[in-house]
C-alpha cells in the first residue's frame, strides 16, 4: 500500500554550471550566441540516463547526473532484500514492514537469501523508498527507487524548506562519483525545465491512464502493468 507522506527532502545534488561560450577571433569580431547543444544524441542521452521503467541511482554513470522532477508527493516505503533462484536470476523481495528472518525464508520459498560482500552472512535488508518521477533525459515516466539513506536524507531536507515548498514544481538534480564503496551521490534541487510541465503532465497523465499503481512493488508486479 502507498504510505501517507513522508517529511519531504532536499535534492541536493550536483550545482551544474552551464559551460559558456566565447568569441572566436579578434576583440571586433561579433558572435551570434547559439543554442546549447549537448554532445550525446538524444538515444545516447536516454541510454545513460538508464531508460526503461526504473530510474536506478546505482546505474548511472560516474561522474554523470540525471535530471528529473516527482510526479507525487506520496512515496511507497517498504524494506527489501534479495534472493536468487535456482537459474541464478535474482529476485528482489519486498516487505510493508521491517520482516524477521522468519518472514524473509517463507516469503522466499524456493529462493536463496543473497549472501553479503564478504561471503559471511546475509546481504543486508533495506529500507527504500519508491515514487514516480519524470526522467528528462529518457522523455518518460519512471519509478525512482531510493535505498541509499544519504540521498533519502538529502530529499527530506530540501521538502522541509520554505523555498520548496511546492515540491512538484520543481526538478532534481541526481550525480554520482566514484564506483563500489567509494560512490558518492549528490541531489540538488533547480527551478523546473523551461517549457517542459506540458510534457510532463501528457506523460503522467498516460501513465495513469494505462492503470499505473505503485504499490504493485509489493507484490513482486510491474506498477506499470495492471495485473491480468
Amino acid at each position: 500500500m502507498v504510505h501517507p507522506p513522508v517529511d519531504r527532502a532536499p535534492l541536493l545534488a550536483y550545482a551544474y554550471q552551464a559551460l559558456g561560450t566565447a568569441p572566436l577571433g579578434t576583440a571586433s569580431c561579433i558572435h551570434t550566441p547559439q543554442p546549447l547543444m549537448g554532445l550525446l544524441s538524444k538515444t545516447a542521452q536516454a541510454a545513460v540516463a538508464g531508460g526503461g521503467a526504473y530510474l536506478n541511482p546505482g546505474k548511472i554513470a560516474a561522474g554523470s547526473a540525471v535530471r528529473f522532477c516527482l510526479l507525487s508527493e506520496e512515496p511507497l516505503e517498504f524494506y527489501e532484500c534479495w534472493g536468487e533462484g535456482a537459474d541464478g536470476k535474482a529476485k528482489p523481495f519486498r516487505f510493508d514492514s521491517e520482516p524477521s528472518p522468519d518472514d524473509i525464508a517463507l516469503a522466499m520459498g524456493d529462493f536463496k537469501r543473497r549472501m553479503n560482500r564478504e561471503g559471511n552472512g546475509f546481504e543486508a535488508v533495506k529500507f527504500c523508498l519508491a515514487i514516480p518521477c519524470y526522467n528528462f533525459e529518457a522523455a518518460q515516466v519512471q519509478v525512482l527507487q531510493l535505498s541509499q539513506k544519504s540521498i533519502i536524507r538529502e530529499l527530506d531536507a530540501v521538502s522541509q524548506m520554505e523555498d520548496y515548498s511546492d515540491i512538484l514544481a520543481i526538478d532534481f538534480l541526481l550525480g554520482r562519483e566514484g564506483s563500489g564503496l567509494n560512490t558518492e551521490y549528490k541531489l540538488t534541487p533547480v527551478p523546473r525545465k523551461k517549457g517542459a510541465d506540458k510534457a510532463i503532465a501528457e506523460a503522467w497523465e498516460e501513465t495513469r491512464s494505462a492503470g499505473f499503481d505503485l504499490s504493485r512493488l509489493l507484490e513482486g508486479a510491474d506498477p506499470f502493468k495492471p495485473a491480468e
